[in-house]
């Protein structure tokens, strides 16, 4: 019976002792633990700062801005800046118009065709027009040669649909403004590229554009996607753009983008400033997404093909 206790009381202390050292064992992991715990997360943070200077090196060299061909900034105020490109191949698919088909292609940017007061009056015109209606997504057309003005997700004629209205909308002086520009750059675009300007003719497409930032809702909000002008509308060799706003002040985002194979080029919006180019494959070109404020422009496309030439809108 001695034994038996004597065994007993070993097995009760032996319990004891090994209840203590898993106190002990469970106490020194909370100490070494406590001891990590500062440069663990020390290593956390380090690791995070690092993300986060890899992620935006990532997305700086995604940046759309690989070079600036003209910032809003500048001033082009003597002689259009041009910038030469080789002609693509696209032209050959169509008849050929000696004196207008592109034999020498590039893009081009002046400041000095339009005022920044003549643009602020064409501003004004788009503001009035696309009041009466609007695009429900982030881009709205207002295309005074065939009328079209986009409403909620879809197009109306503003001539038909407003009748005898749209006179309290225009003014003769506004069509009159409208055609005096389209004329001065058809002229510089003529005169930049060596071309014949009698046998240039203003063609469809032609239109104001209002961009926000409100998302999309049809495809035709979804102005953002890389295009070349003479696969998408044939007709087109010359396109050109008229800026309405100022980029920075007025909106951010909607830089012009020429997508080259060695890197991206970029026009910076200002008011009464004209970028105009050949409409082949060597001006592939997107338009960045506005992220803040709205950005207004005219787009004037011109055609050699007199079968596709339009005529100046005009009041009913």
């Amino acid at each position: 019976m001695a034994l038996l206790r004597q065994r007993q009381a070993q097995g009760a202390n032996a319990t004891e002792i090994e209840k203590k050292i898993k106190r002990g064992n469970a106490l020194r992991q909370g100490s070494a633990w406590r001891g990590y715990r500062g440069p663990v997360a020390m290593l956390v943070v380090a690791l995070t700062v690092c993300g986060v200077t890899l992620w935006l090196y990532m997305a700086s060299l995604d940046s759309d801005i690989t070079e600036t061909l003209v910032s809003q900034s500048e001033l082009v105020s003597v002689q259009p800046r041009v910038y030469t490109v080789q002609c693509s191949e696209d032209y050959e698919n169509y008849k050929r118009y000696p004196g207008c088909t592109p034999q020498k292609c590039g893009r081009a940017v002046t400041d000095r065709v339009v005022t920044r007061e003549e643009a602020q009056a064409l501003r004004r015109l788009a503001e009035r027009g696309l009041a009466l209606a609007g695009s429900e997504g982030g881009a709205s057309i207002l295309d005074l040669h065939s009328g079209a003005l986009s409403m909620g997700k879809q197009f109306v004629n503003i001539y038909r649909y407003f009748g005898d209205q749209i006179g309290d909308v225009f003014t003769q002086e506004d069509f009159e403004l409208y055609r005096d520009v389209r004329g001065r750059i058809q002229a510089v675009i003529a005169e930049t590229f060596g071309l014949d300007p009698t046998l240039m003719y203003l063609t469809k497409p032609t239109f104001f554009s209002r961009i926000n930032s409100t998302g999309a809702k049809t495809q035709h909000d979804e102005y953002w996607h890389p295009h070349i002008d003479k696969v998408t509308y044939g007709s087109f060799d010359y396109t050109s753009l008229l800026y309405l706003s100022d980029y920075g002040s007025d909106f951010t985002g909607g830089r012009f983008v020429f997508m080259d194979q060695n890197g991206n080029r970029t026009v910076e919006p200002r008011t009464g400033r004209v970028s105009f180019f050949s409409s082949g494959s060597e001006n592939l070109h997107r338009v960045e997404r506005v992220t803040w404020g709205t950005r207004y422009a005219i787009t004037v496309s011109f055609t050699c093909d007199p079968a596709h030439g339009i005529s100046d809108p005009a009041l009913p």
